[in-house]
């Protein structure tokens, strides 16, 4: 049977068995499995950068706050947050602006240790300070190296496209034409050098034409501007729209109700894939068909803070999420204990947190990154599923390259490589990561808790876990030349399986019955 254009774009709804691609057998599982039960709605809590809100394929599928009524500006469900609709937003202020831009954490710490210890020698302090007089260099030597290598990419990059649209531009107008493909490219090289020069760059990039390349060139000088200007720049300061103390951990009431903020595209695409309306024929379709999906805006374009981690799982847990994705991560958690409690407050009323294991093509084994699999004192979350990143080959590709691992830190991969979801503006398009994988899994967990209700957080790990599809296959390790076996990448060497996780929930369901 072929497979239909939506099949095609969204391959990780495909069958392993059936496709040979290594997707999670979705339609199989509601075509086969599911046809004659009844789901229950299910909340799962999306902390992210925003969702857009208005988006054709999520209107429908987003979470109401049944006791608040919406714009009075009253706290009418008296939960301390008011006028929260749809969820909240953890990294805006009460007049209703937003944090956009956000320095990365290396230099919040470097920020703040530079005062007491610049220009100082580390002979001449006592032996408790200088541990962290130690950090203090250490956070420096990356702000500076990182500033100036991200200065020096931006300064490369747009000496090309100051080029590249000036031939463009030019090209344009000998053609008289206002946008060029490869075909147009193709036929003006015979004739022109500066076509060909052009059409080779566009095929090099697999884009196909003048005005999408320079989309990708402006998304790209902004990502390392921002860098650059905002995120290794210690005298930036993008919080103070907030209005509340940063460091002060206890602090819960502050925020404001705008869920989308300035740029939702991340938030948007993770939410598209756990739930976008199967309802209807627009778009996508998510991996849920009964999912009800919360925002809580906590991360910005930079490193998100522990406070609004914290207090964003403390919302998602008291309004009724039963599932937290967490598609976010970072290097550094000065107030790493903040998270720890919320992550424990989560495992007490017994959420699930999904969690993406990030995209440095690092192993977690031996790397630090936060939030952590573990709590400080070494033990297993049990209520966290990490997750890296599997692409639609089954060759030495199914590892994706940039995905983090560990044969005792990532639980499971999922699909996160080109994987086709909704976007604002009631667009869609493909993006890649490890925060793409995540949803999926989380996807997965609300297919099953809201098939199968009585199933527990432990209950859905575990069965998400056992029924991974195990590969043997000969992969490229990310970011090396490495080969290793798939199966040392994380702890079920195994790609999660819709198809398999239902047929064991039945199972499951049948042996209480017994």
């Amino acid at each position: 049977m072929a497979a239909s254009a939506q099949d095609t774009q969204q391959w990780y709804h495909r069958d392993p068995k059936t496709d040979n691609i290594p997707g999670i057998a979705t339609e199989r599982t509601y075509r086969e499995l599911l046809k004659d039960r009844k789901p229950t709605p299910v909340v799962v809590a999306v902390i992210d950068g925003g969702i857009d809100s208005t988006h054709e394929d999520l209107r429908r599928v987003l979470w109401v706050n049944p006791k608040e009524i919406p714009g009075n500006g009253k706290d009418d469900d008296k939960n301390g947050y008011v006028d929260d609709i749809h969820g909240w937003n953890f990294i805006g202020g009460k007049d209703g602006r937003n944090v956009h831009h956000e320095t990365a954490e290396v230099t919040r710490l470097y920020k703040k240790l530079r005062p007491q210890y610049e220009g100082k020698n580390r002979a001449s302090l006592k032996p408790d300070q200088q541990k962290e007089y130690d950090l203090y260099v250490k956070t420096k030597g990356e702000v500076e190296s990182k500033r100036l290598e991200y200065q020096t990419q931006y300064q490369g990059i747009k000496q090309f496209y100051d080029q590249y649209t000036t031939i463009v531009d030019e090209l344009k107008t000998s053609v008289q034409k206002k946008n060029l493909d490869t075909t147009d490219l193709r036929q003006a090289a015979s004739s022109s050098r500066q076509a060909g020069a052009i059409y080779r760059v566009l095929k090099q990039q697999d884009v196909a034409d003048t005005d999408a390349m320079k989309g990708q060139l402006d998304k790209i000088l902004d990502e390392l501007k921002a860098r650059a200007e905002y995120a290794y720049n210690p005298d930036f300061d993008g919080r103070a729209v907030v209005g509340d103390q940063p460091e002060n951990v206890n602090e819960r009431n502050y925020g404001n109700a705008d869920i989308m903020g300035p740029d939702p595209f991340h938030g948007t695409h993770v939410a598209g894939i756990i739930g976008a309306d199967r309802t209807n024929s627009l778009g996508i379709q998510g991996v849920s068909d009964a999912v009800q999906i919360m925002g809580v805006r906590a991360v910005p374009d930079g490193d998100e803070r522990d406070k609004d981690v914290a207090n964003a799982i403390r919302y998602a847990v008291d309004n009724g999420a039963q599932i937290i994705n967490m598609s976010f991560g970072k290097d550094y958690s000065p107030q790493r204990q903040a998270v720890e409690e919320a992550e424990r407050y989560a495992l007490s009323k017994g959420v699930l947190l999904v969690h993406a294991a990030g995209n440095d093509g690092k192993n977690l084994d031996t790397t630090a990154s936060y939030p952590a699999d573990k709590f400080i004192d070494g033990k297993e979350i049990p209520n966290m599923i990490t997750v890296g990143a599997s692409s639609s080959s089954t060759g030495d590709e199914l590892a994706a390259s940039f995905s983090n691992y560990g044969k005792g830190s990532v639980d499971v991969f999922a699909p996160g490589k080109t994987i086709y979801s909704t976007v604002p503006g009631s667009q869609y398009q493909n993006s890649d990561g490890t925060s793409m994988a995540a949803p999926v899994v989380a996807g997965v967990a609300a297919v099953l808790k809201s098939y199968f209700p009585k199933l527990t957080y432990a209950d859905l790990k575990r069965i998400i876990v056992q029924s991974a599809v195990p590969y043997k296959t000969q992969v490229k390790k990310p970011e090396s030349n490495e080969t290793v076996d798939f199966s040392t990448l994380s702890k079920t060497g195994g790609v999660v399986n819709l198809y398999e996780a239902v047929k064991l929930a039945l199972a499951q369901e049948g042996d209480k019955a017994k």
